[in-house]
């Protein structure tokens, strides 16, 4: 399937985002590809695990399953099922062979970036600090005994995933973003995003987790209006604290995000950053 072309001039608004994206069409990292082939070749001795495993360590991956997952559901609801909110979960309801018949070759990321370097850069970029972001936000739900960690894991790993979208479809623009940033620190993301998107990539993202149905908790937990509620502050919390410890553990920022942390898992201070640089570690 030939890669979508890129868009070059920004939508009026969220709807006109939201439409020019479908999850069957999403790229996967070109190593998920690779793998996912290599167990296709061996399907009856997967090992179901380390399948859940690779598709969830991949953001756009993991939203193609849970959209797929959510529309079989639609098709099925007077089965009376509800939301199957982690990749562990539609692997089971989907099975295995099924899996590989729905999920075949996978368009990949590298591939649709081949000719944008500096648009791949800014992906992986993004990507790096959403797996930090969900090993801060799954540490934190062990620590507190959540029942929902799996949960919250998926939505720090996912809470960027509007911008990993806008880096492989709208790469000169993502790129002129990043310049304002560069160029304006003090500028908010949002104020660059309403001027230069005609939106904000939150909005977005949260326009398209309702347009492909995903799990109502995964929504939930995604949504920053949410903040009062535990299980949001704690992702939240642990993406702040993956952007402002990306190149180090030396910025001003992050003697508030430890206060946070440590409010949230009823730790001290001290112990609450030590516990950060060994989650990172």
């Amino acid at each position: 399937m030939p890669a979508a072309p890129f868009i070059e001039q920004a939508p009026a608004g969220v709807s006109g985002w939201a439409a020019c994206f479908a999850p069957a069409d999403l790229p996967v990292l070109a190593e998920t590809a690779s793998s996912l082939e290599a167990f296709r070749a061996n399907e009856d001795e997967v090992d179901a695990r380390v399948l859940a495993e690779l598709i969830s360590a991949d953001p756009l991956l993991t939203i193609k399953v849970l959209a797929h997952v959510a529309d079989l559901q639609r098709r099925r609801a007077a089965e009376g099922r509800g939301d199957t909110e982690t990749v562990t979960a539609a692997l089971v309801l989907l099975g295995i062979g099924p899996f590989f018949r729905a999920f075949g070759p996978q368009p990949t990321v590298e591939e649709a970036l081949a000719d944008r370097p500096e648009a791949l850069d800014g992906f992986r970029a993004v990507l790096r600090r959403s797996h930090r972001a969900a090993n801060f936000a799954i540490a934190f739900a062990v620590h507190r005994m959540d029942q929902d960690a799996a949960v919250i894991h998926e939505a720090a790993l996912l809470h960027d995933f509007a911008e990993l979208l806008l880096w492989v479809r709208a790469p000169s623009l993502a790129l002129a973003i990043a310049a304002r940033q560069q160029d304006e620190p003090g500028l908010r993301s949002a104020a660059i995003q309403r001027e230069l998107l005609h939106m904000e990539l939150a909005d977005l993202q949260q326009a398209l987790m309702l347009r492909w149905r995903l799990p109502e908790l995964l929504v939930k937990i995604s949504d920053e209006r949410h903040a009062d509620s535990d299980q949001v502050r704690n992702v939240l919390i642990a993406i702040r604290v993956a952007r402002h410890s990306s190149r180090g553990w030396d910025n001003a920022a992050l003697p508030d995000d430890v206060a946070e942390v440590a409010a949230l898992l009823h730790l001290g201070e001290a112990p609450t950053l030590n516990l950060l640089h060994d989650i990172d570690a």
